[in-house]
């Protein structure tokens, strides 16, 4: 099965899930540099339901909310985060945010990570559950970056 698909396979594969009566769990994010809060997060996600689609920011998507990043190109990005067992399906968005890509998939639960309150996570208005999953501590992308320039700079 290929897991990484362009939108408009995604919305078709959506709609035979749904119409099967899965499940659907969407999040999304840059996933620059995965990590164990990243791997944790993500199979949290999928036990919320029997699909999970992960959104990846597109590299110049990154690029705008986070400078000089991403370390990792959207395809390797995308790949890496297809080859988890908790991730069925990867697309990639170049949109500001993901609203759009929500819209299209229509999921049945969204799912951020802790930093967002539910009421403010992008898309909340279209599904019907919207969940914030804690971080794991210590886990994060900027951490992992700070470190690795004390080591070699």
């Amino acid at each position: 099965m290929k897991k990484v698909l362009k939108r408009s396979d995604l919305q078709r594969a959506c709609s035979r899930l749904r119409d099967g009566g899965r499940r659907v769990v969407f999040t999304n994010g840059c996933f620059d540099i995965l990590h164990r809060g990243h791997v944790r997060y993500l199979a949290q996600a999928r036990a919320l339901g029997d699909v999970l689609i992960v959104g990846l920011n597109s590299d110049s998507s990154v690029s705008r909310i986070k400078p000089g990043r991403p370390v990792n190109r959207e395809r390797d990005r995308a790949e890496v985060l297809a080859a988890l067992a908790a991730v069925d399906y990867v697309t990639i968005f170049d949109e500001p945010t993901p609203y759009r890509l929500i819209r299209a998939l229509r999921p049945d639960v969204l799912v951020k990570g802790g930093d967002w309150n539910k009421e403010d996570i992008v898309g909340s208005d279209i599904v019907e559950e919207t969940y914030s999953l804690p971080f794991t501590k210590g886990a994060s992308t900027t951490g992992i970056i700070e470190k690795i320039l004390k080591l070699c700079c």
